[in-house]
C-alpha cells in the first residue's frame, strides 16, 4: 500500500496530484489524516483521508509519500505514526517520497547524507548530508525528493515510473496533455 499522509496545513497539488497520478496508474493508494479523517491544507481545502492515522497498517506499507505545505510538514514530522511509518519503510528496504519543505524530515532523520535530493529553495539546510541539487525530481535509491508545487506533476510521474514502469508514466503524461 501506498500511504499518502495528509497532516493540518499541507501543500494540496503536492498530495492530490501523486494521488490521482498514482491511481490513473492502478496503483494502491490510500490518503492517511493525521489526527482525523478530515484534514485542510494550506489553502483552507479540506480533504477526506480514506482513512486516519490510527487505521493505517503500516505492515503492508509500500511508500510512504509525504506532501509540504506549512505548517502541513511540521505536522507530519511530529506525528508518531508518521515516524513509525517512515522506520518501517527504512528497516524493509520500501520508498520513501517528499516534496517541498517535506524532505527536511527526511534530513532530519539523517538518511539524506550522501545522497542526492531537492527541496523547496530555503529548506537546503535542512537536508543534513544531502547533496542537494535544486532539480525537480531527484530518485537516489529508494528516496524520491520533489522540489515543490511546480513539480508536483514530475515528481507523480516520477513515482509511477518507479512504482510500475517508464512506460506507464510516459503513457499517463501522454493522456493528461503533458506530450506533444
Amino acid at each position: 500500500m501506498i500511504y499518502v499522509f495528509l497532516a493540518e496545513g499541507f501543500e494540496e497539488v503536492e498530495a492530490l496530484t501523486p494521488v490521482d497520478v498514482l491511481r490513473r496508474a492502478g496503483c494502491a493508494v490510500q490518503t492517511v489524516g493525521i489526527g482525523g479523517r478530515v484534514v485542510r491544507g494550506s489553502h483552507g481545502i479540506a480533504v477526506q483521508a480514506d482513512i486516519t492515522d490510527d487505521e493505517a497498517r503500516l505492515d503492508d506499507i509500500e511508500m510512504a509519500v509525504l506532501p509540504g505545505g506549512m505548517p502541513g510538514a511540521l505536522n507530519l514530522e511530529r506525528s508518531p505514526v508518521v515516524q513509525r511509518a517512515l522506520e518501517q519503510c527504512l528497516a524493509h528496504g520500501k520508498y520513501l517520497a517528499a516534496i517541498c519543505a517535506a524532505p527536511f524530515i527526511l534530513g532530519h532523520k539523517g538518511v539524506l547524507s550522501g545522497k542526492k535530493a531537492t527541496c523547496y529553495p530555503g529548506f537546503e539546510k535542512e537536508l543534513k548530508g544531502a547533496r542537494v541539487t535544486g532539480a525537480q525530481t531527484e530518485v537516489d535509491g529508494s528516496i524520491i525528493t520533489g522540489r515543490g508545487p511546480g513539480a508536483a506533476m514530475a515528481f507523480a510521474l516520477t513515482l509511477v515510473k518507479i512504482l510500475v514502469n517508464q512506460e506507464k508514466a510516459e503513457e499517463l503524461a501522454a493522456a493528461m496533455c503533458l506530450l506533444k
